[in-house]
């Protein structure tokens, strides 16, 4: 009997562990492509571009605007966000040129207060050491994709004090008004050097959700 009791138990308890992780909103999502940017750097140097026509800037609208993202341990996801963040885009016509947003990695909120803090210590956002995060993009290649996407943004994002190459799938739209973008892609937070692994029962997944709603208006 204690040996089938044993082995019940031994079963229960690969299940869970193979088997019993949770659904995440992060599940399915397409990943960014991220290098170093002295690659893309180099693959650069081959590339000519026709001359642009004259741009007009658009500075970030905060109160239409979110950037937000989701994490995911064994047991569940978490969500947070940035409450301070500030850009711009340059649109020539009826495209992006370029834009750039730079967050106050301080500003950071979660789902949970104690969570909260800990996103601001060394073990992730490290905000005293690194107290911005810059987004940066300068390719806008029309390229329909899943959800709506119709652009591929590739750009730079400098993030934890590493500054990374970065590829994603976006929808893209610019008007008279100004111009705006959503975007949901995973990165690798290991790839910009955020390793801390959470607890032994409840493991942080690598992979986080980045959900981005930035709209651009005339000042």
């Amino acid at each position: 009997m204690a040996r089938t009791t044993f082995y019940s138990l031994l079963s229960l308890t690969l299940a869970a562990s193979l088997g019993g992780a949770c659904s995440s909103e992060i599940d399915g999502k397409p990943k960014a492509q991220v290098e170093d940017v002295k690659k893309t750097e180099a693959k650069a140097e081959t590339k000519t571009d026709a001359p642009a026509a004259a741009a007009r800037t658009f500075k970030l609208d905060k109160t239409g605007s979110s950037v937000q993202f989701v994490g995911a341990k064994l047991t569940g996801d978490h969500k947070g966000g940035f409450e301070e963040f500030e850009g711009e885009a340059k649109v020539a016509g009826d495209k992006i040129e370029s834009l750039r947003v730079t967050v106050q990695t301080p500003s950071v909120t979660s789902d949970a207060p104690d969570l909260t803090g800990h996103l601001k210590s060394a073990d992730f956002f490290d905000v005293e050491k690194f107290p911005t995060a810059v987004f940066s993009a300068n390719e806008f290649l029309a390229k329909a994709g899943e959800n709506g996407a119709t652009h591929e943004i590739g750009g730079e994002l400098e993030l934890h004090g590493q500054k990374k190459a970065i590829r994603f799938p976006a929808k893209v739209t610019v008007d008279a008004q100004g111009a705006q973008g959503q975007a949901e892609f995973t990165i690798n937070r290991k790839d910009f050097k955020i390793e801390y692994p959470g607890k032994p029962d409840d493991l942080i997944k690598d992979e986080v959700l980045l959900k981005l709603d930035l709209k651009f208006k005339a000042s």
